[in-house]
């Protein structure tokens, strides 16, 4: 792959003067495929992927102070329609649909919401994603497990089971002993438990690790998220770890690249104006935090994979693009919102 774009040449990527250069730029797609076997499981009914279109959002705009700071920033006192809200998604089979990677063109913006009513919710608040449009279509919610050594969140189809045996479950998210390195799985057995020929072992969908920065608490964070690649047929390369060694984290860890994607977050730009990181998310995200995050492949900063960031006290958006799924986008999520991070 290409180098990485120049840092300073990164830092003007949000400046309204520079023309858009993605019309000359290759297509984002061919960014995550890495080639990979086609899976010999069942096929499903294959729908063909639409035309990748420019996404609306594309227009530069001049920067929302979206503050990285820590602490409250100013509520905005624009009007409410800020807020581009999804496009038309049908969601037949929710199973399918939340492990199925955005379709190529579509931004899918969603509003991830945090419950902490009840007793225990305080530790163990419940996350709900939901489709950011008229029908507010639910889509997936995640619970950290209490009896856990680890920070181990469960993600269920259903708002109201969210129990590791039931049917509903979808997929987990767990940490390592520091909360600096996490690991998304989606629902299938472990390797202890394979059959014949490993189909039924879960798969890594994705790989999250956080680096404390050098300004202790007050930098912005960084984020590296790892995910499988993209076959020709624009499908997942289904990666099975056999046991610890093989998982997306330690492939990562020894340069081990074959089908594998490395994904960071975008540096925020200093603002001297309001003192603050800032990165553009284009009316999406209305409140400084240190969770707001925008994820990026190196070689096409301008392609946003996946944003997230607070609109209200336990409100956020979440939107993400091929070739992240549903599960990949809130599972990184959720690993942003855990209590060890030493990057606070």
């Amino acid at each position: 792959p290409p180098a990485a774009t120049s840092s300073d040449e990164e830092d003007n990527s949000d400046s309204s003067t520079k023309p858009i250069r993605s019309e000359k730029k290759k297509n984002p797609v061919s960014l995550f495929q890495t080639g990979g076997d086609p899976p010999k499981e069942k096929k499903t009914k294959k729908k063909a992927p639409p035309k990748a279109a420019e996404s609306e959002e594309e227009t530069p705009e001049s920067p929302q102070k979206n503050s990285n700071k820590k602490g409250k920033g100013k509520k905005s006192k624009k009007p409410k329609e800020e807020r581009p809200p999804s496009p038309v998604i049908e969601v037949d089979n929710l199973e399918e649909f939340v492990l199925q990677p955005a379709p190529q063109g579509v931004t899918i913006k969603c509003r991830v919401t945090r419950d902490k009513k009840g007793m225990d919710r305080g530790l163990y608040p419940t996350y709900y994603v939901h489709l950011d449009n008229d029908k507010k279509v639910f889509l997936l919610a995640g619970r950290k497990r209490k009896k856990s050594k680890t920070s181990n969140y469960l993600i269920s189809i259903d708002p109201t089971d969210l129990s590791r045996g039931g049917e509903n479950f979808i997929g987990k998210l767990r940490s390592n002993l520091m909360g600096t390195k996490f690991t998304v799985f989606d629902n299938g057995a472990n390797p202890d438990r394979a059959n014949a020929n490993w189909s039924n072992v879960r798969q890594e969908l994705s790989a999250v690790v956080y680096e404390t920065n050098v300004l202790g608490f007050k930098g912005p964070r960084k984020m590296t998220v790892i995910i499988p690649g993209m076959n020709a047929d624009n499908e997942r390369v289904p990666i099975r770890p056999r046991n610890d060694n093989d998982g997306l984290l330690m492939r990562w860890q020894n340069k081990n690249m074959d089908n594998v994607i490395e994904l960071h977050n975008k540096a925020p730009v200093w603002n001297d104006e309001t003192q603050s990181y800032v990165l553009n998310f284009h009316g999406r995200v209305t409140h400084a935090s240190v969770k707001n995050f925008q994820i990026v492949h190196s070689s096409d900063p301008d392609y946003i994979v996946m944003q997230f960031g607070r609109v209200a006290d336990d409100a956020f958006t979440m939107d993400y693009n091929y070739p992240l799924c549903a599960v990949q986008a809130f599972a990184i999520a959720l690993s942003s919102f855990d209590g060890k991070l030493a990057c606070e």
